[in-house]
């Protein structure tokens, strides 16, 4: 009698297996890419708008983020560029560039609270406009912009900590972008062989004189 396979026996398919992992990854690479474009377009805009205005004598006086501090913006196009450099890198690499990003967002967000209060850059815009060293800024108020800031930073420390959770489990660039191996070496030293005479040669037969 012949022995009969258990019928609550499962066969696993080892292309289908992996299909939910691959979609999850993919939904948390979106999701970085999502937060990190965000955070960045949040920082760089409040850069660039009025964080303290008052007045000196009587003239007004103003300062954007930038002037404040160049830090908040410079820390999110370094988070930008690291958000870009994940599909070049792996492995280690991964955790790397999310460790960068955090550390990157958590000091845009830092300095954009810093600044939040500062009144140095606009009394030295004071001092200007009057001519007078030592002048200073009355009436001085401060806008929200800094707060924008400080949650774009946020956001991109998030940005950061999913890909030093998840990035391992994200795409990378093609086998096109890596540096060859295999035979590629080797044909070219064999090509490399031959005299130039031999290769117009192959050329003129219509041969490729680097194939082999």
């Amino acid at each position: 009698m012949s022995a009969e396979a258990p019928t609550d026996a499962v066969s696993a398919d080892p292309v289908a297996a992996p299909a939910p992992a691959a979609r999850a990854g993919r939904r948390t690479l979106g999701v970085m890419l999502l937060l990190t474009a965000l955070g960045a377009v949040l920082v760089l805009t409040a850069a660039g708008r009025v964080w303290a205005e008052g007045t000196a004598g009587t003239l007004e006086v103003s300062v954007t983020g930038g002037r404040i501090s160049e830090l908040p913006a410079g820390l999110a196009l370094v988070a930008l560029a690291a958000g870009v450099a994940v599909f070049a890198v792996r492995g280690a690499g991964r955790l790397a560039v999310g460790v960068l990003t955090v550390l990157a967002g958590l000091g845009a967000a830092a300095a954009a609270a810093a600044g939040a209060g500062d009144t140095a850059a606009l009394d030295a815009e004071a001092a200007r406009k009057l001519a007078l060293t030592g002048s200073a800024a009355t009436g001085v108020g401060h806008t929200g912009w800094p707060w924008v800031a400080l949650l774009g930073g946020l956001l991109l420390a998030l940005a950061g900590l999913l890909t030093a959770r998840y990035g391992r489990d994200w795409p990378a660039m093609g086998s096109r972008y890596e540096a060859p191996t295999g035979k590629a070496p080797a044909t070219r030293r064999a090509a490399a062989a031959e005299s130039p005479a031999d290769l117009w040669k192959a050329l003129d037969r219509g041969e490729d004189p680097t194939a082999g």
